[in-house]
């Protein structure tokens, strides 16, 4: 995500973190190691601790409880897919499939997100 998008980046980095994190981000906003056309990380099994999806990870980064992950990334991650594709994209569909979210689910996030539901940008 580009760091323009992230102006918290300080807060939940050390310096040496931080730094490769900018190193990684590309001009176009997207990480070097992401391969759109095939939609993987080039890095996946080498990618850095805070790249990585875990309960440790959101802890530190965000101070997110292991039993509150699952909701939080799932909310991260729909936030991204409609910031860049919208949120009828069929790439929110699939994502929402992938979930595990049916119709019903999905309706009602992309929703409370537009009546003042907490947004991931308040942790």
């Amino acid at each position: 995500m580009d760091p323009s998008e992230r102006p918290d980046l300080e807060a939940y980095l050390e310096p040496q973190d931080l730094l490769l994190y900018l190193s990684m981000v590309g001009p176009d906003g997207w990480c070097v190691n992401y391969d759109q056309l095939n939609r993987e990380c080039t890095v996946y099994d080498d990618r850095p601790w805070f790249c990585r999806v875990q309960a440790e990870t959101f802890s530190r980064m965000f101070e997110i409880e292991p039993a509150e992950l699952n909701e939080f990334a799932i909310d991260c991650c729909r936030e991204q897919i409609s910031g860049v594709y919208g949120d009828l994209s069929l790439e929110m569909h699939r994502f929402d499939r992938a979930v595990g979210l049916d119709l019903a689910e999905a309706t009602d996030l992309a929703d409370s997100s537009k009546t003042g539901g907490k947004s991931v940008e308040d942790f």
